[in-house]
């Protein structure tokens, strides 16, 4: 079982082991793992010092996937399983987005498009929505007044058969 995003955040190690079906030590231990890599770190609204510890996620993080060739063998074995798993939450905002954005009361917005693009160009695309994404995220750490958690999703995929020469680095080293 995931959470789903309204699901996300401030959770101890038992409620998220209860909402995961997992063990709570062993819960613990990754949440640990999180907090060291600066994934996670202390909610600071629940006082420390409690029962338990109380974790959020580290806000405003830039996370991008390294280049292919980068990659161990196991660590693209461990993002090729997230890939599947966060496709079961994508295919469910999706069929959201079809049935419910004319109820929505101009909550829910989408797009699609098709442009023809290089390589070098589809990496500054993809550049420029992460900075606008960036643009929108500081300050927003706290929700205010008005505001909700929107989910977004972006990928560029090719539509056509023709072969992808994955032997030619873009211009930035990612493939």
């Amino acid at each position: 079982m995931r959470l789903s995003p309204g699901e996300a955040g401030p959770a101890t190690a038992t409620t998220l082991a209860a909402a995961l079906g997992e063990n709570t030590g062993t819960l613990s231990y990754h949440l640990r793992q999180l907090e060291r890599a600066g994934f996670i770190e202390d909610d600071p609204d629940h006082a420390p010092g409690g029962r338990e510890r109380w974790w959020r996620g580290v806000r405003g993080l830039d996370i991008r996937r390294p280049a292919k060739t980068d990659l161990t063998a196991a660590e693209a074995a461990v993002i090729g399983e997230l890939d599947r798993l966060r496709m079961a939450e994508d295919i469910e905002l999706a069929r959201r987005y079809a049935e419910e954005a004319v109820d929505a009361e101009g909550w829910m917005r989408g797009s699609r498009g098709l442009l023809h693009l290089n390589r070098e160009e589809l990496d500054q695309f993809h550049d420029a929505y992460l900075d606008l994404v960036q643009r929108f995220a500081p300050g927003r750490d706290v929700a205010t007044h008005g505001t909700r958690p929107i989910a977004l999703r972006w990928f560029g995929v090719p539509v056509d058969d023709a072969a992808i020469d994955d032997h030619t680095p873009s211009t930035d080293g990612r493939t």
